[in-house]
């Protein structure tokens, strides 16, 4: 599996995780039959997961005039993906992950969602530097 199908089927996976709060290996399988699930798609969903928290109060820290539980769930999931992605896949340059997240963005979201993710991630990233 590509890494941009891969991240596509993770952000569907953390946004039924976030809206319905089904378990993560279910949310996995509904976007991935079994013999197509890659280690990376289990290691985003399952990180995003595991560091939610965390991601959550990194995006808390950037947003201005906004809350976490504002941002549209699709949103908020790229968003968690996105830092998750930089803050623990080392060997994923962070431009790659922006430039992903951006299209995500343009993907599942409406017009303006890209220029919004890419204002919290441009913050973001100079917090992890």
């Amino acid at each position: 599996m590509k890494r941009r199908t891969a991240r596509e089927k993770a952000l569907q996976a953390v946004f039924q995780y976030d809206l319905g709060q089904i378990e993560p290996a279910e949310a996995i399988q509904n976007v991935a039959p079994q013999q197509e699930v890659d280690s990376f798609l289990q290691r985003l969903v399952l990180g995003t997961v595991e560091h939610k928290e965390e991601i959550d109060a990194m995006i808390r820290t950037h947003l201005e005039k906004w809350t976490l539980e504002r941002v549209s769930t699709v949103d908020r999931s790229i968003l968690r993906l996105a830092i998750y992605e930089m803050k623990y896949e080392q060997d994923i340059p962070t431009s790659v992950t922006l430039n992903e997240a951006i299209e995500l963005a343009k993907k599942f979201s409406d017009e303006q969602a890209s220029r919004f993710i890419n204002g919290v991630l441009s913050k973001v990233v100079m917090d992890l530097s």
